[in-house]
């Protein structure tokens, strides 16, 4: 069967262009731009078609690198990591990165990623939490893999439990959490109280025993519902800032001792309508944070003559 190039192109213009996407990807998740790649190699035999090496040379904006022969490089590069995992090939670096992001949930099925996606191994990566609870004593921590805003939508990896937390008001307690993968890809996850130094950890497998296949479906579908997600992720958020401000308003209509009963009750009132809003399942993010604003407003204003009066009562102090 005899075919023209033209209509051969014609046939794979489209799959061409797909292989676009994927570059764009890699050079957002290496936070580079396009005039910062110096070389741009081609592998696979189905580069040397002359109509990829167009749309590499136009979406590059330079001529690919020609001295690896594309038939050969796959071989190549796996026969190189062999000898390098024998031992019989010295003076060589090889860097495996981590395929998917690793992180823990917190309130409101929120995933916080401490590993992003394509990070260089061995790494160690932590970040610090507190509590949600006045006088809670122990956190359940959830290591997840994934791509998607909500923990839920990514492959739960294991479970633990830090307890013997000294009980303390909401958000005093310091708990760090460290993710630690060796070069072997093994996750090291542990939580430790600043306070007490008590620790608690789990051991995972950094790929969390995923096949290639499940890793791309995985992608395709945080790319899929990315946009869903980070509407649903927003408006957990804007609920847990309303709630931090419920907390502090409530807290500190009881500690004022210069502001007017007027003011405070004009607290109040913007506690009944935040909460109002909270009730409502229905209640939208811009809703949400219009209402959280104005309590936040007015805390600050009652705050503003809180330290006012209180600096002028206490002008004649040494």
């Amino acid at each position: 069967m005899h075919i023209s190039r033209s209509k051969f192109e014609g046939i794979t213009t489209r799959l061409i262009e797909r292989s676009i996407a994927p570059c764009k990807q890699c050079i957002k998740d290496a936070g580079v731009e396009l005039k910062e790649i110096n070389d741009v190699v081609l592998v696979g035999g189905m580069t040397r078609m002359p109509k990829v090496v167009e749309e590499v040379k136009r979406f590059f904006q330079k001529e690919p690198f020609r001295g690896v022969n594309p038939d050969e490089a796959v071989a190549l590069g796996a026969a190189t990591l062999g000898g390098v995992l024998r031992g019989n090939v010295g003076g060589l670096i090889l860097v495996d990165v981590t395929p998917l992001s690793l992180g823990t949930s917190v309130v409101g099925d929120i995933f916080v990623p401490i590993i992003p996606k394509n990070t260089a191994i061995p790494c160690k990566r932590s970040h610090t939490f507190t509590t949600v609870e006045d006088g809670q004593t122990a956190i359940k921590f959830e290591v997840f893999q994934g791509e998607r805003e909500m923990a839920s939508d990514n492959q739960m990896m294991g479970q633990f439990d830090l307890v013997g937390i000294p009980p303390a008001p909401r958000g005093v307690p310091q708990v760090e959490v460290t993710f630690d993968i060796d070069a072997n890809g093994i996750c090291h996850v542990t939580a430790k109280d600043k306070a007490t130094c008590r620790k608690q950890g789990i051991v995972v497998a950094a790929s969390g025993g995923l096949s290639k296949e499940q890793i791309e479906q995985m992608l395709r579908d945080a790319a899929q519902h990315a946009k869903a997600d980070r509407v649903k992720r927003e408006l957990v958020e804007a609920r847990n800032n309303a709630e931090t401000q419920l907390t502090t308003a409530e807290r500190q209509l009881g500690e004022w001792k210069y502001v007017s009963d007027a003011e405070k009750e004009n607290v109040k009132t913007h506690v009944a309508e935040l909460r109002k809003a909270m009730e409502n399942p229905n209640v939208a993010k811009d809703d949400l944070v219009a209402a959280t604003d104005k309590l936040q407003k007015a805390v600050m204003e009652c705050g503003r003559t809180e330290y006012q009066q209180a600096a002028a009562a206490n002008s004649g102090c040494k």
